[in-house]
């Protein structure tokens, strides 16, 4: 009998629009043999089911289910497909495992960790299995002081919000001047920012998840910008950056991302597809962290899809056994 499958997709935050991309691929590639999708949009404005015919039909939050011509649709598993809030910060993951419902990726503990670029650095520092950059965590309501950062930290540093992706309010400050206008940039998209120091490097990605108990480790990838640094423009501009499936990275150093986001993926008790990005110092051979993504982009030419088809998978194969490795649990 097929499964239903609720496939979740939109969100709250400014990373809407490529969250509807990723679901529109999952959609497409989750086979229709085996289960019976439902794409769920999830907006401030409610959480709906377009029918065949166009029809809005609202989920029921109670017990998250549909009721479909005088049907009660229960779901056998979620596939999130939400970046950002409330999918990737372990909203929608408690939520799901309050009423019980498998869902693919990691739960809510994980999620809202490694949401938290601050609070995931403070852990992954005392795990001792990868540099991290130094860096200063501030709050919007709380009093800070431009100076006293700059004490702290050696310019070039990186101005980021502590909770959003897509590089979305990023800021890359070379003098003390740019910092002041950075941080208001920042904290424009949240209430909280994370400012590290600069790590000149190769920045490698590393997709990788577990099924059955056994780890896929995807290849690697290289992102290579013309820009200062991999922003939201350079992300989803065509022609402004290159990503490079496999990295051409010596074997030892692709190796030891590799193994480096095996040991995190456990550590921070992660599920699903996780993307692990680093930053390789070339120059002196050290590999920092960068960050974790739980729900890392899943349109057609996004870095994972790139990685599971450099390793001979298809889409359908790789979806497939992240609803199947859910189901499990």
């Amino acid at each position: 009998m097929k499964k239903n499958i609720a496939l979740v997709a939109g969100g709250y935050s400014g990373e809407y629009v490529i969250s509807v991309k990723s679901a529109a691929v999952i959609e497409k590639h989750l086979d229709s043999s085996k289960y019976n999708v439902y794409k769920i949009s999830v907006t401030h404005d409610g959480w709906n089911y377009t029918g065949p015919d166009g029809q809005l039909i609202a989920v029921d939050k109670n017990d998250f289910t549909l009721t479909i011509s005088g049907n009660k649709i229960i779901f056998d598993a979620v596939f999130i497909g939400i970046h950002g809030t409330p999918g990737e910060d372990g909203r929608l993951q408690g939520y799901f495992e309050m009423l019980g419902i498998p869902f693919t990726s990691c739960g809510m503990v994980t999620s809202a960790l490694t949401f938290n670029k601050s609070y995931c650095n403070k852990v992954v520092a005392s795990l001792g299995v990868v540099n991290v950059s130094k860096s200063v965590h501030i709050f919007k309501d709380q009093p800070f002081d431009t100076n006293a950062i700059l004490q702290e930290l050696a310019l070039p540093v990186f101005v980021k919000p502590a909770e959003g992706g897509s590089s979305i309010g990023m800021s890359k400050v070379n003098t003390a001047e740019e910092l002041a206008p950075a941080i208001e940039k920042a904290f424009n998209e949240d209430v909280q920012i994370l400012i590290e120091e600069f790590v000149k490097g190769r920045e490698i990605t590393c997709g990788l998840y577990k099924s059955n108990g056994q780890f896929t480790v995807l290849p690697v990838t290289e992102i290579i910008s013309s820009k200062e640094f991999f922003d939201y423009e350079a992300k989803y501009t065509p022609g402004i950056s290159r990503e490079v499936t496999p990295a051409e990275a010596p074997d030892e150093v692709v190796a030891l991302i590799q193994e480096t986001a095996k040991k995190l993926y456990n550590k921070l008790n992660c599920r699903g597809i996780v993307r692990m990005d680093f930053i390789w110092e070339e120059a002196k051979n050290r590999l920092f962290f960068l960050e974790v993504n739980t729900m890392p982009g899943q349109s057609e030419n996004s870095i994972v899809p790139q990685q599971v088809r450099a390793a001979g998978m298809t889409l359908q194969e790789f979806y497939g056994t992240l609803i199947e490795e859910c189901l499990r649990k």
